[in-house]
């Protein structure tokens, strides 16, 4: 700056007002200062420096445990980051996508990331990425889980909402299985009989685990005999093959609980395949009541990420909204009879 003052002719305290305060200069100055400028290849102010300056980058963090792609092709996604790009927009700030990916990389990414606040998608007990978080001096939602100190909490209560779809999925079933999210932060597919809800790492899976095992005590069956099923992915090919290896076994399942209505559609396309009938052979239901469930009849649980999209980015910002009601309804189609 002092060396576009000096080609220009002008004070420091001019070239800064062109840039910052533009009404504070004449005309005249201004044009002699942006000449100089562009003579110098002076682009202006560094805007990463003037956040800095002012204490705020007037952006929202928003990390994200999965591939990157996955906040645009995964529906459920999509809809809980509009309800925080609907925020952003209406209060002037930006939005940045902080992926990660278990790699030791993940912490300093965080650390770097030039943000006023951080609203986490959910993650694991153990995750590091949360003491980078802490370390920030940030403020912090987490979405789904873990509840951690400092950190405030959006999100519904997961074992009730798995209980009420349990009761009517495994509702006169006899050999009941679960398709479920990741156990752990490995990501392994797993496909295995009595599973212990408590040891698994991620709180939105073993919370919905919980209440699918309330579910099948209260319905008077035991818990060790039901397969679980955990993808790696929130994917439906993948859902598709765990499915298949459920109906090839010697007691093949008759009633699938999937955590996604992803999931679930992969039940529902390898029980075509198999020529299984729905609901008479094989009861279904998913996670999310999404366009694709209604469409194919699907029960599920609904639950708006939109709003807790939108509640999330205004108690980053420091807001205080009224307290979110736990939103959530089970919605009872064909595929559960």
């Amino acid at each position: 700056m002092s060396q576009v003052a000096a080609r220009a002719g002008v004070s420091v305290m001019t070239v800064s007002y062109t840039y910052n305060r533009a009404d504070r200069v004449s005309a005249e100055s201004r044009d002699k200062v942006l000449q100089a400028a562009a003579e110098l290849g002076y682009a202006g102010p560094d805007p990463a420096a003037r956040s800095l300056r002012y204490g705020s980058t007037r952006t929202l963090g928003v990390i994200l445990g999965e591939h990157l792609t996955y906040a645009f092709d995964n529906p459920q996604a999509v809809t809980f980051l509009a309800g925080i790009a609907e925020v952003c927009a209406d209060r002037g700030y930006g939005m940045l996508i902080v992926p990660t990916a278990g790699g030791a990389e993940d912490s300093l990414r965080v650390s770097e990331a030039a943000v006023d606040a951080f609203i986490i998608w959910t993650t694991t007990d153990d995750d590091p990425v949360l003491d980078a978080v802490s370390g920030s001096g940030r403020p912090a939602v987490i979405h789904g889980g873990p509840a951690r100190a400092g950190f405030k909490l959006v999100s519904i209560d997961n074992r009730a909402a798995a209980f009420a779809m349990g009761m009517k999925t495994f509702a006169g079933a006899h050999r009941p299985a679960i398709l479920s999210f990741p156990l752990d932060s490995s990501r392994k597919t797993v496909l295995a009989a009595g599973i212990d809800p408590d040891a698994v790492r991620f709180p939105v899976t073993r919370q919905r685990l919980l209440g699918y095992r309330d579910a099948i005590e209260a319905l008077g069956l035991d818990w060790n005999d039901v397969i679980v099923g955990a993808a790696a992915t929130n994917n439906e090919g993948e859902a598709r093959s765990l499915a298949e290896r459920m109906f090839a076994l010697e007691h093949p399942v008759d009633a699938i609980a999937a955590m996604s209505d992803d999931l679930a559609l992969g039940v529902l396309g390898a029980a075509t395949s198999a020529q299984l009938a729905v609901p008479e052979t094989l009861s279904v239901s998913g996670w999310d009541d999404s366009r694709a469930a209604a469409l194919h009849q699907l029960s599920s649980v609904a639950q708006n990420l939109r709003a807790q999209g939108t509640l999330a980015a205004r108690l980053a910002l420091g807001e205080e909204p009224e307290p979110a009601p736990d939103d959530w309804s089970v919605v009872v189609r064909a595929s559960t009879g």
